[in-house]
This record gives structure tokens, sequence and C-alpha cells, in this order.
């Protein structure tokens, strides 16, 4: 399987959410309102960055056809697309792909047919505001990286080798 198209929106850089409150997430799609596809036979997905207050769409991307059973190379055009994200959102998937994108620090999650990206998003929100679940918390921490002022705050502590 091979990526047939990738879009990915630009922004005037003081027009573009900050990424370092943000998050990426990606939902398995055909029209880019529902969430309506099992992982593995995606044919699409949509990427956005969400943080607590806001969202925008960071790309679209389409894939080439694929025979389906059995043939786990279709993960991993799927699964370098995700990199930097912090969940996918699926109707299904399977336990092979679950190992694999969780590895990536990628957490899998389904959702219930008819689900609409816009929804999920301000799920994903109003969980931010009121204190992540683990695999959210981890994910925002992850993204934030290292203190760089942790050196300092030891220091003021009286903190020596």
């Amino acid at each position: 399987m091979s990526l047939a198209r990738r879009m990915q929106v630009l922004h005037a850089p003081d027009q573009r959410m900050p990424m370092e409150t943000a998050i990426k997430v990606a939902f398995a799609t055909t029209d880019m309102v529902h969430v309506n596809q099992h992982f593995g036979s995606a044919k699409s997905f949509a990427v956005y960055a969400v943080d607590p207050e806001q969202s925008e769409m960071l790309e679209a991307a389409q894939f080439g056809e694929l025979a389906q059973d059995g043939n786990e190379d279709k993960l991993s055009v799927k699964i370098q697309l995700l990199e930097g994200c912090a969940a996918v959102y699926c109707q299904a998937i399977g336990a092979s792909a679950i190992k694999q994108i969780v590895a990536q620090g990628i957490q899998p999650i389904k959702v219930q047919e008819g689900a609409t990206i816009k929804d999920l998003i301000g799920d994903l929100q109003h969980e931010m505001k009121a204190g992540p679940s683990t695999w959210l918390a981890k994910a925002i921490n992850q993204h934030k990286g290292p203190n760089l002022d942790r050196f300092n705050t030891m220091e003021d502590e009286g903190w020596d080798e």
C-alpha cells in the first residue's frame, strides 16, 4: 500500500495554533466528518492539532488500494503517517495494529458508528480541561519535553552533586 495523496494545511505564522500546548490526533475517515473506518483498511486519515481551547486540521491523507486480509504491509505506511500523533480514532483495530501503534507511543481509540470528528475533538478538549486520563496525561507530558528550568530549580533548592 502506498500513500496516494497527502494534503497539509498551511497557515501564516500568526494564524498557527501554538503546538506547545497541543497534541496531534488522527481520525480514520472517508468523508472528513465521521470516524467510519477500520484502522487497517482505512482509505484516509484526517490529522488535527488539539488543545483545550481550539483545534485545527493539519493534514489529510489518502491511501492506494491493497488486498486487506493477511497483508501486514498495509499498516506500515499508516503508522508512518501517524508519527507524532498521540492517538488515532477508528471504528475498529486489529491486535497486530494495536501492538504496532502502541509501540510507537500512539493510543488507539475505538469509537461507535456515527461518531463525528467534531464531537470527538470536543470530548477530548473537555477531558483536557477536566483532568486527563492516564494515556492523555502521558501524551501531553511527552509532548512538552524536558523542563529546561529544572537545573535552576535544583540549584535554588541547594542541590549539588
